[in-house]
């Protein structure tokens, strides 16, 4: 809705990351094949984790899972790498599919790896094929892979980083993959390039006005279709899908009215308005606590308006290298070249001085659900800010045109 290219679908990325991981897995082989024992049945396994790895996600993928669950779940614990493996059981035993059970059981283990849960002891043979599809040692991955390169493209925006390096040169030591230290800064750039399409793309204001935006609607609407009601059932969750804005929208029920006006908004680009944002102080990342409209309703002083909670909508935006605040190339191995047979980890500072010394931004972004209460809002986050850190932290005003903006 605001990157007219970006029409491909989760099916797409799962085809290319199912490409890729073969690519991975027959390179190793081809690479260090005798020595590491790869047969027919790990790059089938690889490449099968690779294809299911995202079949878990809900409408809208990370929205439904980190933005609208966690608001009608109360505190319960619910991942799409956890119903992946889910549907992979229940595609298996509702079509009767004659597959080997132990390839199965380690595909899910894969598509596991990245989450919090531990492997299985029996994974310390062939460790390191769990690093191919999730990576939750040090986060290079084939998932990575493709989509960057694919969101990129798909959003006119120059790709510098070539997976194809990586690939070509990476060689198992110690069962964990490990990299040439001369490809130090093309690994630095996969996470410098991901950081990029979060903060241009992913996090866009107006992709998270309209996201803002989906999550009101779902959840005003939840007390007529009971979603978290279908999250633990395979067969009732594969009936999620994108369409239930559209089921919504036309759904004649006066309990949805509310939703319903919320989906024409953003259907006639009425969208919440974008107040103004401001970047954390580095100073104050290790204790920062997420800002709520509570916060900004309660900064305000005299403006004639009497705001409330319902009236702001407050983003808590964290765009990281992929570690949080540390570095995540602090946790990859390199060697030296093909002849080594020792692994080892470089300290930043051997590589150059220009590389970046903190690896998160924290950015507080706010918005007024009503166009006409933009000057409030903006003057109360103002406010907030200069309560809060003693000073303005926020780069620009608040434009006039928008705050005296009234609804036509």
């Amino acid at each position: 809705m605001v990157y007219p290219g970006a029409v491909h679908s989760r099916f797409e990325h799962s085809l290319g990351v199912y490409w890729l991981a073969g690519e991975a897995v027959n390179k190793l082989q081809a690479h260090q094949g005798l020595d590491l024992g790869i047969d027919r049945f790990d790059v089938k396994t690889v490449k099968l984790a690779g294809l299911l790895h995202d079949i878990g996600h809900g409408p809208y993928s990370h929205l439904f899972e980190r933005e609208f669950l966690p608001r009608v779940l109360n505190g319960s614990h619910w991942s799409h790498e956890e119903m992946s493996v889910k549907l992979v059981d229940y595609m298996v035993d509702e079509n009767h599919i004659d597959i080997d059970p132990d390839m199965i059981k380690r595909a899910k283990e894969m598509i596991l790896s990245s989450s919090d849960m531990p492997l299985p002891k029996a994974t310390g043979e062939k460790r390191f094929l769990y690093d191919i599809v999730a990576n939750g040692r040090n986060g290079i991955d084939v998932d990575k892979f493709d989509y960057i390169v694919r969101d990129s493209r798909a959003c006119g925006l120059g790709c510098n980083f070539q997976f194809q390096r990586l690939m070509d040169t990476m060689r198992v030591m110690g069962n964990e993959i490990c990299y040439r230290s001369k490809e130090y800064l093309t690994i630095h750039k996969l996470f410098d390039t991901r950081a990029d399409l979060y903060r241009t793309v992913y996090t866009h204001p107006k992709i998270k006005a309209i996201e803002l935006m989906f999550v009101d609607a779902l959840v005003k609407a939840n007390s007529c279709f009971d979603f978290p009601s279908m999250i633990h059932d395979p067969a009732a969750y594969v009936q999620l899908d994108d369409t239930i804005l559209k089921t919504i929208e036309v759904y004649n029920h006066e309990d949805v009215k509310e939703s319903r006006e919320l989906i024409r908004r953003i259907r006639r680009r009425d969208l919440y308005q974008f107040c103004n944002e401001y970047v954390v102080p580095q100073d104050k990342l290790e204790h920062f606590r997420e800002i709520t409209p509570q916060d900004i309703v309660c900064s305000q002083k005299t403006s004639g308006i009497t705001l409330k909670e319902e009236d702001v909508a407050v983003c808590n935006v964290k765009i990281d290298l992929s570690r949080g605040r540390c570095n995540p190339l602090d946790s990859i191995k390199f060697f030296t070249d093909y002849e080594s047979d020792e692994s080892f980890y470089i300290s930043e500072d051997k590589i150059s001085h220009l590389l970046p010394t903190s690896y998160q931004d924290m950015i507080v972004r706010v918005y007024s659900k009503k166009p006409e209460l933009v000057g409030a809002i903006s003057e109360a986050f103002v406010n907030f800010q200069e309560k809060t850190y003693g000073t303005k932290t926020q780069v620009h005003e608040t434009p006039e045109k928008k705050k005296k903006r009234r609804r036509m």
